[in-house]
């Protein structure tokens, strides 16, 4: 297949992915604005390389011909997670979309490769609408912790510096290194509710700092720069020692003094 026919042939790839990476980043959005935990904590997606789609279909022994039938992750998107409990939760919302088919499921979260891989899989069935006309296409999501992605990508580039012959020892050690990021992920499930609690409460007083210095700003360029000085200060303050209550009476009273200011 010539380069050309290559980029004709990665298109609908392409437009899937991001179509896909638009539509669970907007989920994550949705949750954040009903004030809702999210169980996505970020979405990335990739196109598999011609070289690594030539070198798994030399692998398996796929014809070329057959490897948009056969070869299950040429379009890769990736959903990370903060808890191990989330990857199920995530896993839900794909089986009940109906803008894709669920194929099947690979769960080596449950079922860990013996190399200490921890992942799960699903490949779907996606449509694109090309300018042509419609493009079926396979796709595979990988839901994992951030902790099993990170030793995920480290594995993923060894195994690329030594073409999957990993040394003995390095092996060893990144089944140790598994086994540690997977207890870390259940210990931090452990103290879940505290983690989300201090993530809820750093949203709020981010935002309501946020809210404060705008009216802050819109003090000073109403001219009133006695009232931006005072109010800066107590900012200043409230940033590193304040509690949401004092932000909250700080919000109120800068929008008192734009309110009186635009009245006079």
């Amino acid at each position: 297949m010539a380069i050309k026919e290559w980029k004709v042939f990665l298109t609908p790839y392409e437009q899937a992915v991001e179509e896909l990476k638009i539509k669970f980043r907007s989920i994550r959005k949705e949750y954040r604005r009903r004030n809702e935990y999210s169980p996505i904590e970020f979405v990335t997606g990739r196109v598999k390389e011609v070289a690594s789609i030539l070198e798994k279909a030399n692998k398996f022994n796929i014809p070329l011909d057959r490897i948009q039938y056969e070869m299950e992750d040429i379009a890769g998107i990736r959903i990370m997670c903060q808890f191990v409990d989330d990857i199920n939760k995530v896993v839900e919302l794909i089986r009940k979309r109906k803008d894709m088919t669920l194929l099947y499921e690979k769960d080596y979260v449950t079922n860990v490769k013996p190399s200490g891989y921890r992942s799960y899989h699903i490949v779907i069935k996606y449509q694109v609408n090309m300018a042509d006309g419609p493009h079926d296409i396979l796709a595979e999501f990988q839901i994992r912790t951030l902790a099993m992605n990170f030793w995920a990508t480290t594995e993923h580039s060894l195994n690329y510096k030594y073409k999957h012959n990993i040394p003995e020892d390095i092996r060893l050690k990144l089944k140790s290194a598994a086994d540690s990021a997977f207890l870390l992920d259940e210990q931090m499930l452990e103290i879940k509710d505290e983690i989300k609690d201090a993530q809820k409460l750093f949203e709020i007083k981010s935002d309501l700092i946020s809210d404060i210095m705008n009216n802050i700003l819109t003090l000073s360029s109403m001219g009133k720069i006695a009232e931006f000085t005072r109010y800066q200060n107590t900012l200043n303050r409230l940033i590193e020692e304040g509690e949401v209550s004092e932000l909250n009476n700080l919000l109120e009273a800068t929008q008192k003094s734009i309110e009186k200011y635009k009245e006079s």
